[in-house]
This record gives structure tokens, sequence and C-alpha cells, in this order.
């Protein structure tokens, strides 16, 4: 889910127009808390009535230890650095300092499965929320996380516990009778919409991601023995709405500029593509997970790519145009 909503640039004119009265911050408080409302009520509603199947006790443990775990490494990372720790101050700066925790540990709580156990919840929340603090890259001129928390607390779980899977897509509409069955996935859509095209400007990155798995699941069906409606079915569940509209446009770990978030898109796109074909279980998850770690290693290499790219520019001849003069 996402996890973090940094400042935005200024509104330009491709911005929706209901976003150009609000200032930066005010989108990304807003955005803040619209999310954590959105995944608290979900997982209220999933507990109580949607079928959730993990223990009563596992959102508690796991919002609690990203909640430790965030005031324990922004005290440290404060000492370190001799500056004021970010949980000192007004009110709202406080909760939304703190909103990106609560997100985290509900999205692994919600989306890891591991029985009665509660260890493997708590260790996804500390893992996502320290991710932020250890694996860093310099954005637009300043130091900034670059792996999804929620996810890279999910993948490396998966890794580490073997037998620890993914909550079963149906728990999401288990229960309801009939028509609820397609009005809760399309109000989900609705809203992750919503909030995307208003406050996080992500549209560009979402429409790249939904065109290339769609691309990807007929190639598959092109070249393997995928069967074509089987490739495309997961766009219809909760599962993909909530990973397309809550979890891959977390604004904090993916690129601001529309080519380059149409880019991301289609690299998880062409990510879960290559793990289906290779049958690799969990595949949303670790697609997420490998272009940003890609992107990661292309931003903190940039500093040594970037001056060679402008000297061989430099460099290389320019083509001459017809009837120039040798």
């Amino acid at each position: 889910m996402t996890t973090t909503v940094p400042a935005s640039p200024a509104p330009t004119a491709s911005a929706p127009a209901a976003s150009a009265g609000l200032t930066p911050q005010q989108r990304r408080s807003k955005a803040l808390r619209r999310f954590a409302l959105s995944i608290t009520v979900l997982n209220v509603l999933g507990l109580t009535w949607l079928g959730f199947e993990q223990a009563w006790a596992t959102p508690f443990v796991a919002v609690g230890t990203a909640y430790a775990t965030e005031l324990l490494l922004e005290t440290t990372d404060a000492a370190v650095h001799r500056r004021r720790p970010r949980y000192l101050g007004p009110f709202g700066q406080v909760l939304d300092f703190m909103l990106p925790a609560h997100i985290t540990g509900l999205a692994c709580s919600m989306l890891l499965f591991a029985s009665d156990r509660l260890a493997p919840y708590a260790f996804a929340a500390a893992v996502g929320i320290a991710s932020k603090y250890v694996v860093r890259a310099r954005v637009r001129g300043k130091s900034q996380h670059v792996l999804n928390p929620s996810n890279t607390g999910i993948v490396v779980t998966l890794l580490l516990y073997d037998w620890v899977g993914i909550a079963p897509p149906y728990e999401f509409t288990e229960y309801p009778p009939g028509p609820l069955r397609w009005i809760i996935p399309l109000a989900v859509l609705g809203a992750g919409t919503l909030l995307n095209a208003k406050l996080t400007l992500k549209m560009p990155l979402l429409l790249g991601w939904m065109a290339g798995f769609a691309l990807q699941a007929v190639i598959r069906s092109l070249l393997t023995d995928a069967w074509i409606l089987g490739a495309l079915g997961p766009m219809t569940g909760v599962a993909f709405v909530l990973y397309t509209n809550y979890m891959i446009s977390d604004p904090g770990t993916t690129p601001v500029a529309p080519r380059r978030q149409v880019a991301f898109g289609l690299g998880i796109a062409a990510a879960y593509g290559a793990l289906m074909a290779l049958h690799i279980t969990f595949g949303l998850f670790f697609a997420l997970g490998i272009v940003c770690a890609v992107r990661w290693l292309a931003l903190i290499t940039l500093p040594v790519t970037a001056p060679l790219l402008q000297r061989l520019r430099r460099t290389t001849p320019v083509a001459r145009t017809a009837g120039e003069a040798p």
C-alpha cells in the first residue's frame, strides 16, 4: 500500500483542475489522510464482515510494530544528523509523520497470511519501515527512500518465511451477498482512481501499468500455453484494484514526470509477465520490488553515469543534413 506521500511539485497545466487550488503540502496531507482512512475502514470491514482470515490481533501487532520502529529509527536518525525529530511539533505535522507507519502496518497485516502466527506480520512491518531509513537515494536534490515500504516488507517476509503466503483474494468478497460482490470492487476502484487523479497525480503510471498488464497477458498467451482470459482475469478482482490504486501509486517511491511514470508502470508489467512465464508465485509483489530496486540502482549510479553520457553526446559527431558541405 501507499505509505508515503511527499511534497509534490507545483501544479502544472496538465494537473487536474481540482488539485490546482491546493499547495503541495495540502495535497500531501489530504492524500495521506485519505489513504489511512481507506485502509483502516477496509481492515475493520474485512475482519468483521468481508471474510478476512487473519487473527483479530494481527493489525494491532503489525501497526504497533510499525509505530515503534518508526519512532526508534527517527530518533536515531535525528540524533545522528543533529536535527529535531519529526514527531515533535504541531498535531497535524505529527499525524502526517505517523500515518505512513499506520498504512504500512495495516497493509502488511491485510495482505499477508501466516495462519495464527503473529511474528511474520511484525517482521514485515519492521522491515518495511526500516527500508525507508536504510535504502535511500538523491531524488530531485534531496535524500529520499525509494523502496515501497509495504511491498518491501511483504517481499522480504515471503522470501524468508517460506510457509507464509498472501491473503487469498476471495476473502474480500466471500461473504457479501450477490450485487455487493460487484459493488465493492467498483467502489474501491472509483475511490482509488479519484484519489490518484486529484491528489497523487499518478494516473500516467496507473495507465501504463494497466496497458502493460494487458499487453503481457496477450504476449504470454501467444508465446506460451497461458489462456488469454486466465491471464487477463486478475484485472477483475479486488486484489488487483487495491494493488493498482493503493500499492504501486506510492508517490514517495515512484517517478514524478509523466513519461517516467508510464515507463515505471510498463516496467512492473514486464517484470510480472516474466515472473509468470517462469512460474514464480507472488508475481505482483516481486515485480514491484524488482522495478523499485532497478530504479534505486539507477539513481545511485546517476552521479557517475550522467557526466559520461554528457561527454559522449559532446564527442559524438552530429549527422550532416542533406546538401550540407563536408
